[in-house]
């Protein structure tokens, strides 16, 4: 467990996960019934972008810190809850703070709402409960990811979603992925996965869209966002799978997509992919 999210904290990677994060939480408060999120790889809750480790990369200088300027107002009005979310957890821990997901999750979180995040790093795990065991609507477990993903669900709320984010520290962690998720879906069918992987290796990725299109029992969406041309090694861009994906979703990402792979971009490259894949492709 060497991996370390504060030095990448706001980067590219990040802003494709918590916009997609932000938009389904959305979507699950426009029900009054409860919802639980669960977040498998938590991390440390929310980071300091002034901090030594998030000022030794400047990772986030490419990828939050160029969202400054406004969109078009289509695309704006996509962006509004997560742009409201990090005010909101700016307004609460400061200025230079970003947050991770279990933040964002907790803006999100109505009375009778729970979020449950799990991080098996110790230090991390103690800062993590310091930070969110004292709200009665989250808990912090410490346990490993991927064991506790299919200890935790269904939840009894029968609502909600599951975010996988693991640090693909170990070969063969996208390979895990596909796997996981599938067991995940058959044992809670109707919850909302979004399931984030690194893009270094692009055959790999396609690898684990064209397993899961043939094998995933529900719709599904798959979300890319390039800001550079993979070359095998360095992190070109990222990903989303997400399962039983809100129903404007799609929609959502078309208009959103584009407009980040052009102010994301490094080297004149940007790209991006919104494709359904598993029964309704």
């Amino acid at each position: 467990m060497n991996y370390r999210h504060a030095f990448h904290a706001g980067n590219h990677a990040d802003v494709l996960k918590h916009l997609v994060l932000a938009r389904v939480l959305a979507h699950l408060r426009r029900k009054t019934t409860p919802f639980r999120a669960i977040d498998t790889h938590a991390g440390l809750g929310f980071y300091d972008l002034a901090g030594e480790e998030a000022g030794r990369t400047g990772e986030w200088r490419a990828g939050w810190g160029r969202l400054g300027p406004p969109f078009a107002d289509a695309v704006e009005a996509v962006l509004a809850p997560y742009r409201d979310a990090v005010a909101a957890v700016r307004a609460r821990h400061g200025p230079e703070v970003y947050p991770g997901s279990p933040a964002l999750i907790r803006e999100f979180l109505r009375p009778g709402d729970q979020g449950v995040f799990v991080e098996l790093h110790p230090a991390d795990g103690a800062v993590l409960r310091e930070r969110y065991n004292r709200d009665p609507r989250t808990k912090v477990l410490d346990l490993d990811g991927w064991t506790a993903l299919p200890a935790l669900i269904p939840p009894k709320e029968r609502r909600g979603l599951v975010l996988i984010d693991p640090p693909y520290e170990v070969p063969g962690e996208i390979e895990r992925l596909g796997r996981g998720l599938l067991k995940a879906v058959a044992k809670w069918p109707t919850g909302t996965y979004l399931a984030w992987y690194p893009i270094k290796d692009a055959g790999a990725v396609d690898r684990l869209a064209a397993g899961l299109d043939a094998a995933l029992p529900r719709p599904a969406l798959r979300l890319d966002l390039l800001v550079e041309r993979p070359d095998g090694a360095r992190l070109a861009g990222s990903g989303m799978i997400v399962v039983n994906p809100p129903w404007t979703l799609r929609e959502e990402a078309d208009l959103v997509l584009p407009a980040l792979a052009e102010r994301l971009a490094l080297a004149d490259y940007g790209a991006f992919r919104c494709a359904p894949i598993g029964p309704e492709a």
